[in-house]
């Protein structure tokens, strides 16, 4: 089956470890606890800022659960999902656009500074 969008990252990089690392901090007589925050986590730091990037930019735009969790109180809890929403009820359709291609550059940004990142650690 398919796992959530972050979950992914996190199991192909906990996976890339291999088993060797861990058997082997075993055999040193670590405790389960410890191999996993002194082996395999820090071995697994590319998996986790692909997740946190791919979880950032899902919630730039996540508009219901921002209405459930925080409400729309003016002033207090604007984001930019619900600024698009007003824009589009008030029939601003310009300024809708202007926040949607905001939106959609900031995403960008994020992916596209995670891909460098990636990169520059693959080397």
């Amino acid at each position: 089956y398919s796992l959530p969008f972050a979950v992914q990252p996190l199991q192909n990089a906990f996976e890339s470890i291999g088993r060797g690392p861990m058997e082997a901090a075993a055999t040193l007589g670590a405790s389960p606890t410890r191999r996993f925050f002194t082996v395999a986590s820090p071995l697994a730091k590319r998996g986790y800022l692909s997740a946190i990037v791919l979880v950032f930019a899902h919630t730039l735009g996540e508009f219901g659960v921002v209405l459930m969790v925080g409400g729309n109180i003016p002033g207090e809890t604007r984001v930019v999902s619900i600024a698009i929403y007003d824009q589009v009820e008030s029939l601003n359709y310009a300024a809708a656009h202007r926040l949607s291609a905001l939106l959609l550059g900031v995403a960008f940004v994020a992916l596209f500074a995670m891909f460098l990142v990636n990169r520059r650690w693959r080397r």
